[in-house]
């Protein structure tokens, strides 16, 4: 078996294969001696450092609702998610009639784009609520 393969089945980075002869590589081999005399390997791993996360602040927050609308998009056109965006609308007409909410589905699948959508959302929403299924 090759032993680029045999280190990646073992999870081990194949860039131990490199330089195994150089005067550093025999002085790392002599320096993990375990205790019956064999040599340990240390390996680094082949993932690498990830890239740092960046932090975002949220989103200034509204004092009120009233007399803002508000967009509900079913994304998805997942089981029931329609119907709870329904039942969402009503909430909004019964608990806070000062919103107006707009029920919109969203043309073609999830990822795929619909600028008409995002253009009426754009110029007239204050906010909007997806429904993007599970």
């Amino acid at each position: 078996m090759n032993r680029r393969r045999l280190l990646s089945l073992l999870g081990l980075s194949p860039a131990l294969l490199l330089d195994t002869g150089s005067a550093e590589a025999k002085s790392r081999k002599t320096a993990h001696r375990g205790s019956g005399g064999e040599s340990k390997l240390t390996a680094v791993s082949p993932k690498g450092t990830p890239p740092p996360i960046h932090l975002y602040s949220m989103a200034p927050r509204a004092g009120s609702l009233d007399g803002k609308t508000i967009y509900l998009v079913d994304a998805t056109h997942f089981d029931g998610s329609e119907t709870l965006l329904l039942k969402m609308q009503a909430w909004f007409q019964q608990n806070i009639p000062g919103v107006k909410t707009v029920f919109r589905k969203k043309a073609g699948a999830y990822a795929a784009d619909d600028p008409k959508l995002w253009s009426e959302i754009k110029a007239n929403a204050y906010a909007t609520i997806m429904a993007i299924g599970h």
